[in-house]
């Protein structure tokens, strides 16, 4: 069974930086055509350059939050590409949340951000790939690939909101995989550990003695590098995985193996 990923077409969101503009680069290289979505327009266009006709890598600016942004975000993607074969939904958040301040609107926040926007996103690609798929009636249709985090399924008091929104996010997965199956369309998630996004590089710099709590969490003894996430969204996006689905893959260093419930997980 082909890894390969050349000619498909994916949307990737959350695409700017850090892990979500790894991923779309990684793409890019194994020859997908490739979509990136933020609402950051001028990192974007730091980044990718200007779009330019018959390239496979374009760029997309909008607040993904809403409908409309939604809906266009997917009309670009076809002028552009004509289909849509995966998407990664990518575009998350992390907030400390404050469990016992009823004012804190941190899971409001993320919710929006890290489950609505999938969850919206994925309803009308998943639409638009069954109406590619009419008259084929058999072969893979497609995927969608959700960015979760093992912070769904461990405690800590100040992840409270991003907590739930992971947790969230893999029973959408699970309940998409199961309503989607029947058209050939596979959702899987992976949740994450401790990887280098744009945050924890924030983070690391004003805090030097994280880095060295999160290393000595996690077996492997370090931080992942986002390369390493975009080669494990690969592998859920290409016909490889054609028999996987409602699935969230750990790729986390080893650090959901131990049980210290101070070690923030994210």
């Amino acid at each position: 069974m082909s890894f390969s990923i050349q000619g498909k077409t994916a949307i990737v969101t959350g695409a700017a930086s850090g892990v979500g503009l790894a991923i779309g680069r990684h793409f890019v290289d194994k020859g997908a055509n490739v979509m990136f979505a933020d609402l950051n327009e001028k990192l974007l266009k730091h980044e990718l350059g200007e779009n330019e006709d018959g390239a496979n890598k374009r760029w997309f600016a909008g607040d993904l939050r809403e409908k409309l942004t939604l809906a266009n975000l997917l009309s670009a993607t076809i002028d552009a590409f004509e289909d849509v074969d995966v998407l990664v939904n990518a575009s998350r958040q992390m907030l400390p949340s404050d469990p016992l301040n009823p004012d804190d609107d941190a899971v409001e926040q993320l919710w929006n951000q890290n489950l609505m926007t999938a969850l919206r996103l994925s309803q009308l690609v998943a639409k638009r790939m069954i109406k590619q798929a009419e008259g084929q009636e058999e072969g893979p249709v497609g995927s969608i690939v959700n960015l979760s985090s093992i912070a769904g399924r461990r405690t800590h008091p100040d992840l409270l909101g991003y907590s739930i929104a992971s947790a969230a996010v893999d029973q959408m997965t699970r309940s998409l995989a199961v309503a989607l199956a029947p058209h050939r369309i596979r959702v899987n998630a992976i949740a994450f550990g401790s990887v280098m996004s744009a945050s924890l590089k924030d983070t690391l710099r004003d805090n030097k003695t994280y880095r060295e709590d999160i290393e000595a969490h996690t077996p492997l003894g370090r931080i992942a590098a986002p390369t390493e996430m975009a080669e494990a969204v690969q592998y859920l996006a290409c016909d490889g995985s054609s028999f996987m689905t409602g699935q969230i893959m750990t790729v986390d260093g080893g650090r959901s193996l131990l049980d210290p419930v101070s070690a923030p997980a994210h």
